[in-house]
This record gives C-alpha cells, sequence and structure tokens, in this order.
C-alpha cells in the first residue's frame, strides 16, 4: 500500500498508516462499516429525543405556581407494542421484553402488593391473594455485576477479541443456578437451543429463547467522535443542538460511552420512578388472533394474556378490596356538610369518630370499613350515593354562602348610604342655620323701616329650602299686610278682604279691577240723588221685612226678562238675598234671589261690564252695569270680590268664570250671551240672536 493512504468518509479522514496487517486492515473496514449502520440509528434517536423534547418545552407552563396551575404535568411516549416472541429473538426483543417486565413489576407494586399490604397495615380483615411477583426476573436482567445487562456491558469493555459466544459463556458462568434462566449448556438435553448460540429466560408472559447474535455489536455505541463533532459544528442550529458532546476535543473525551443497554436500564428506572410518583390507570389491550381479523377469536390465546398479565389476581384483589379509600381528615373536608353532626365543624374526639358519625347518619355502616387513618368503601354505589348528596348540600350551601354575602353587601351599602345621610343631614342643618341666620341679618330691622323692608332682597336657599322660602315669603307678606291694615277700621278691612279676593279671583284675566278707588258698595244712592230718598225707604223695608244686616253691593243695570226683552233695573245685593228693583216705580221691589241659590258668576275678559248670575235652578240673571259716574268707572272688580268674601266668611264656595262668550241658562233653556262692540252704540244694551242674546257695548 501507499505510505499514507486515507480512506474520506464525508469529511471525516481515516488515516491508514503503513506497516499495518491485513487482519488489522479488515478490522478497520469492520469498525468503519458499524459506524455506518449505527449513524443513522443516532440520528434517528437524536432526533426522536429532540421532538420530545421540543413537545414538552412547548407544552410547559410558564412561570409556574400550584396554587394558581396545580399539579403540573409531563409527557411521556413507551414506543412498545407488548410483550414480542418471534422466531429468532434477538437484542431488540430482550429489551422490550425487559421493559414489560419492568411495568408489570411496578403493576404488581402498585395494585396487588401494595394494596394488599394497605388492608394490613390499616387493619382491615384481609385474606391473602396469592399472585406471581416478577420482580426476580427483573432483578434477573438489571441486577448489578450478575444481571444480564451487567455481563454483556462487562463483555463489551474487555480488551481483546470480544464475541457473542464470549458473552454466553459468562451468563452460563453466572446465572448456571438461576431457575429462570438456561442454556444449552446447562440443559444438554434441551435440543430446541442451539450450542453457543441460545439461552432461554422464563418471563411472566412465557418462555422466550433468544440469539445473542449480534448482541455484544448492538450494545456498543461504536459511532466515532469525529461524526459527533462533525455535526456539532454544522451550520444549522437543531443539528447542532441535538449532538452537545461533539464540542469536546479529543483529548477530553476519556471515558467510553454508555452502552445501549444501560442507557435503556437507565431510562426504565427513571421512567417507572415517574410512573410510581403519580396515579397511573392501566388499560390492558388483549390481542384476539395473529392474522389481525375482527371475527377470529383464539381462546388459547386471549386465556393466557389474561394469564399472564395478572388480571385474575387483579379482579381477586379488587372484588375482594374496596373501590375507594382516604384518609378521614380529607373524607371529612369533602363530605362533613351531609351531616349535622360533622358541617362545619365537629365536635367529636377525633376525625375518624366524626366519619363514623356521618356514615351512620348515611346508613352505610354495612358497606364501609375503618382503618386506623382511612376509611374504606366497598361498592360505588355508597360512594355516588355520598356525591348526590353532598352535590345537593353544595347547592344549598352556595345558597346560604349567597345570602350571606348579599346580606353584608347589603348592610356595607346600608352603613355607607346611613353614614352619607348623616352627613347630608349635618350639611342641610348647615346650609339651613345659614340660610336662616342671613334672613334674620336681612329682616333685622324690618319693624323700623319706612317700607317694612320692601326693598330688602332675599337670599338665595338651598334647593331644599327652596319651598320653605316660599312659605317664608307667605308669612312675611301676610306680615307686610297686616302692618297696612292693622290700623283701618271694620269697613275698611273688610273693603281690603274683598280686594283681595277679586285680585285673587280676577288678576291677569281683566283689565280694570278698581282697585285704586275706595269701593262704596251702594252705588245706587250715589248715582241717582233725586231718588236716593225712595231707594233708602226700600231698602230699609226690605231689611226690616228679610232681617239682613247689610247691603253688599247696589248698582243700575240694564238686564234681559223672561221675555227676552232688555230693561232698567237696580240691583241690590245684602248678605241674604239679591233684589231687582223697578227705578221707574220708585224702586219697587220685583222677585228676589237668595243667596245660597247663587251657585256662580261669569264675566267676560273685555271691559264691558257683563255679569251672569248662576243659580241651581237654572234661571241664570243676566245684567250690565251701567249708568256709571263717572261714566267709564268699571265695578265688575268690586261685585266680585264682595260676593267672594262675603261667601267665604260663611264658609261658601262661589265659582267665578272669566270667559267668552258666557253659556248661562234661561228658564231652563241654555244659551250664550256674546260681547260685540260698536261704533254708533252710545250706551251698553241686549238684544235677541239665534244662540242667544248679543251685549252690544260703545266700539272705538
Amino acid at each position: 500500500m501507499a505510505e499514507h493512504e486515507s480512506l474520506e468518509f464525508g469529511k471525516a479522514d481515516f488515516v491508514l498508516l503503513d506497516n499495518v496487517s491485513m487482519e488489522e486492515f479488515m478490522e478497520y473496514i469492520y469498525i468503519i462499516s458499524l459506524n455506518i449502520l449505527h449513524f443513522p440509528q443516532a440520528m434517528y434517536e437524536r432526533l426522536f429525543c429532540w421532538i420530545v423534547g421540543r413537545i414538552n418545552d412547548i407544552i410547559e407552563v410558564k412561570n409556574y405556581d400550584a396554587r394558581v396551575h396545580g399539579k403540573n404535568t409531563v409527557i411521556g411516549v413507551l414506543d412498545i407494542y407488548g410483550f414480542e416472541i418471534f422466531q429468532n429473538n434477538s437484542f431488540e426483543q430482550f429489551c422490550i421484553n425487559y421493559c414489560n417486565e419492568k411495568l408489570q413489576q411496578l403493576f404488581i407494586q402498585l395494585v396487588l402488593k401494595q394494596e394488599q399490604e394497605e388492608y394490613q397495615r390499616e387493619g382491615i380483615p384481609w385474606k391473602h391473594i396469592d399472585y406471581f411477583n416478577n420482580q426476580i426476573i427483573v432483578d434477573l436482567v438489571e441486577q448489578q455485576h450478575k444481571g444480564i445487562f451487567s455481563v454483556l456491558d462487562e463483555a463489551c469493555m474487555n480488551v481483546g477479541k470480544v464475541t457473542d459466544e464470549v458473552f454466553l459463556q459468562g451468563l452460563n458462568v453466572k446465572l448456571a443456578k438461576h431457575a429462570h434462566f438456561t442454556s444449552r449448556k446447562l440443559s444438554p438435553t434441551d435440543k430446541s437451543l442451539e450450542f453457543d448460540r441460545d439461552f432461554r429466560i422464563r418471563h411472566y408472559a412465557g418462555d422466550v429463547a433468544y440469539s445473542v447474535v449480534g448482541f455484544i455489536d448492538k450494545n456498543k455505541d461504536t459511532l466515532f467522535q469525529d461524526f459527533k463533532r462533525l455535526l456539532y459544528n454544522s451550520s444549522n442550529p437543531v443539528l447542532k443542538g441535538m449532538w452537545p458532546e461533539g464540542k469536546l476535543r479529543i483529548t477530553e473525551v476519556t471515558k467510553r460511552p454508555l452502552t445501549a443497554a444501560t442507557i435503556f436500564k437507565n431510562s426504565m428506572i427513571s421512567l417507572v420512578e415517574n410512573l410510581a410518583s403519580k396515579e397511573p390507570y392501566y388499560v390492558r389491550c388483549i390481542k384476539p388472533n395473529d392474522v389481525k381479523s375482527p371475527l377470529l377469536f383464539e381462546p388459547e390465546r386471549c386465556r393466557h394474556q389474561v394469564e399472564y398479565l395478572g388480571l385474575l389476581e387483579n379482579v381477586r384483589v379488587r372484588r375482594a378490596g374496596f373501590a375507594y379509600r382516604q384518609i378521614y381528615q380529607r373524607f371529612l373536608q369533602r363530605y362533613k356538610m351531609i351531616s349535622e353532626f360533622t358541617w362545619p365543624n365537629h365536635d367529636l374526639p377525633s376525625d375518624k369518630d366524626a366519619v363514623k358519625k356521618l356514615l351512620q347518619g348515611c346508613k352505610f355502616d354495612h358497606d364501609v370499613a375503618y382503618g386506623k387513618t382511612k376509611v374504606f368503601i366497598r361498592t360505588p354505589r355508597t360512594l355516588f350515593s355520598l356525591e348526590e348528596q353532598r352535590s345537593e348540600m353544595v347547592q344549598r350551601i352556595v345558597v346560604f354562602l349567597q345570602k350571606v354575602w348579599r346580606g353584608t353587601l347589603a348592610r356595607m351599602r346600608y352603613r355607607r348610604m346611613r353614614a352619607a345621610l348623616i352627613i347630608l343631614r349635618a350639611y342641610r342643618r348647615y346650609k339651613v342655620k345659614s340660610y336662616i341666620r342671613e334672613v334674620n341679618r336681612r329682616f333685622k330691622n324690618v319693624r323700623s323701616m319706612k317700607d317694612h323692608g320692601r326693598h330688602v332682597k332675599w337670599p338665595t336657599p338651598p334647593k331644599v329650602l327652596r319651598k320653605f322660602e316660599e312659605a317664608m315669603k307667605s308669612i312675611y307678606n301676610r306680615w307686610w299686610a297686616w302692618t297696612l291694615i292693622k290700623g283701618l277700621s271694620p269697613e275698611e278691612t273688610l273693603q281690603v278682604r274683598a280686594k283681595v279676593a277679586s285680585l285673587e279671583a280676577l288678576k291677569g284675566q281683566r283689565a280694570d279691577l278698581g282697585l285704586q278707588r275706595p269701593w262704596e258698595g251702594n252705588y245706587v244712592k250715589r248715582d241717582n240723588p233725586d231718588t236716593a230718598s225712595s231707594f233708602t225707604l226700600v231698602s230699609s223695608e226690605l231689611q226690616r221685612k228679610d232681617k239682613f244686616m247689610r247691603v253688599l253691593f247696589s248698582c243700575n243695570v240694564r238686564k234681559i226678562n223672561r221675555f227676552h226683552k232688555a230693561e232698567d233695573r237696580a240691583l241690590l245685593i245684602s248678605d241674604r238675598h239679591l233684589y231687582k228693583m223697578d227705578p221707574l216705580k220708585q224702586y219697587k221691589p220685583m222677585k228676589s234671589i237668595p243667596l245660597y241659590n247663587v251657585t256662580g258668576l261669569s264675566v267676560s275678559p273685555g271691559k264691558d261690564q257683563l255679569v251672569v248670575f248662576h243659580t241651581k235652578d237654572s234661571r241664570d240673571l243676566v245684567v250690565c252695569l251701567q249708568r256709571m259716574v263717572p261714566a267709564n268707572e268699571s265695578r265688575i272688580g268690586e261685585l266680585v270680590g264682595t260676593l267672594l268674601s262675603h261667601f267665604k266668611s260663611e264658609k261658601r264656595k262661589l265659582q267665578v268664570n272669566i270667559t267668552s262668550p258666557i253659556q248661562c241658562s234661561m228658564n231652563g233653556r241654555k244659551c250664550t250671551v256674546v260681547v260685540e262692540p260698536k261704533i254708533n252704540q252710545s250706551h251698553p244694551d241686549f238684544t235677541k240672536s239665534r244662540a242667544g242674546y248679543i251685549l252690544a257695548v260703545p266700539g272705538n
């Protein structure tokens, strides 16, 4: 060969030095071929681990807080179909079956062994159920220094030429007396095993014969460090992250890489530790046949699987055991609202006594057992009944809590409102006192003022005192009016009251009420001095006859008689009657109308002197006041005010209407009186119309 030949494989150079024998050269070629085979396997393994790690990183709860997120979660991938028994079973089947042995041992530990031990530990009466514990098989595989994995790793680390036969010889030496291991050398009569090739293990699922061919090569990690360094230096960050050990230099790599068996064993130990810290739920799948047919069921195969999976023992333990168990404190915490003796807290000596009291009240004594630290419930039906009662009580408790909380909120709201009300009342009192003090200050000397404080401006009241201000102003106005009239004679006082009544009834609806002049009342004597003596004589006679006290009002009028004709009359109103007199016959009294028969008055809004007296018998009196001295003097205001004041003194009501046209009733017939101004009209007069009457008044 050349002095320096090189064999290029990718970017890794393997230098073949001279003076190398053919045997050594072929060994190099064999090692390179193993690297070519292991490289895709290593790539698959690193890629698979990267995918799983990437998924875990993505689904990991960031900023984890147990109070918020609850228990943390992990993802574990176990890519194993199940127990494998082939015609030719090699290293892969051995690892898979070891995995199944390990998981079966965990199943036995969690379900069968621990459950029975728990019953004995809690003092629950229990008849032990036998089961096959495959811990001896697990120890056969993974025990230190004596297990199959240890023998395999020891063979791989030996110096010199190591073959699969050397590995099998080591097994025969160290496991010769093991009840679950055999080989052709240990059992020469067993012709199903080949010399220096096969060994058999009695698994929990049955006997499996393994061929040691390839065990050594498959167990070694023969991938050169050059490959790892090459991939670590890749520009692809994903590839770079898959091979972190590639950053080590040749001088830094001093240890042999872990073997496949060691890696697999460590992985299984970690998986079992992880599963043991959880509460696993097993789903056992039964394979009905080998041809994948949905219609074929092989009883022997299924019976065999049920047997080696330990399902029969599991059913026996479950049937003889209890479906639910819980420590007393947590059981009480969940179900204490069911019983009145335990809600909200019990006063019994211990939680165990409280649980007994609770279950006795529910009449479940026949289906429970009481351990030292836990309560055991045999059937799910009892647990479901407890859950139903709890759900019902939780709803009632929620309603109760809602009621209490709403009551608390209402009380808090009431206290806030009450506090606000106290502040509001205090503020109102302050504003009221401030306002009253200001009113007192401004009106302190009104008695000595010339106008008795009419020029004083009232202070602006707070909103709450606006009605009070109106009442105060009313009181002040009454006082001011009293100061004005307190020096008047009784006749003047009556006149003032009449003017006030007239103003209240007609203010804003008639222009001239005659408030600025004195009201004389008896105008017939003043307007007709020549016949005044006759009027006085007749008035005195009527007063003696009808016994009235005084004359309220008298005036010459133009009236409509029952024949719908207009005629002159003198109107005299006493405190008892309304008299009509004929001035042409020395004021001869005509028919009178009692005042109690008068229900109301109607006047027009104009300057005319039209007045309609409404009576109970629908015989209204329609008149127009006339013969004024002076001629334009209005006496409507005086008439209305005098009658209103008199009716008020007798505590009777008199309706006053200001309207145009005026509706009235003459001899029981409805009619209308309309006021029409006419230019050529010298004095007011009535004329008949289709609808009633027309009062013609002088126009402009």
